[in-house]
């Protein structure tokens, strides 16, 4: 599996940012997908994930509401549609593919990551 994220930049807080995982080798399809964020001096947080045909999603409290996790299995890309961010939404942003099928928020549960995408997101 090797996993591919893309989509980060930096933006004012209240807009918008799309960020993509594509796995090239199309081996993460029957496998849940999660993103993850580590902001400098914090631990690797869990932010969204998605089961592997997408009928199941899971998201972390700071993030209900804003942030959309979908998946594209033809493409075999899963997409974190990020609205009104924040300032402390800032973070490298990570994608994994879990051991399993489901929408996991433990880190444990994901077994490859891919590089991460920088957010910075200016007050």
């Amino acid at each position: 599996v090797q996993l591919q994220a893309s989509g980060g930049g930096l933006v004012q807080a209240g807009d918008s940012l799309r960020l993509s995982c594509v796995d090239s080798r199309r081996t993460f399809s029957n496998n849940g997908v999660g993103w993850f964020r580590q902001a400098p001096g914090k631990e690797r947080e869990f932010v969204a994930a998605v089961s592997w045909n997408g009928g199941l999603t899971n998201y972390a409290d700071s993030v209900k509401g804003r942030f959309t996790i979908t998946r594209d299995r033809a493409k075999n890309t899963v997409y974190l549609q990020m609205n009104s961010l924040k300032p402390e939404d800032a973070a490298v942003y990570y994608c994994a593919s879990a051991r399993s099928s489901g929408a996991s928020s433990l880190r444990e549960a994901y077994r490859y990551w891919g590089q991460g995408t920088q957010v910075t997101v200016s007050s």
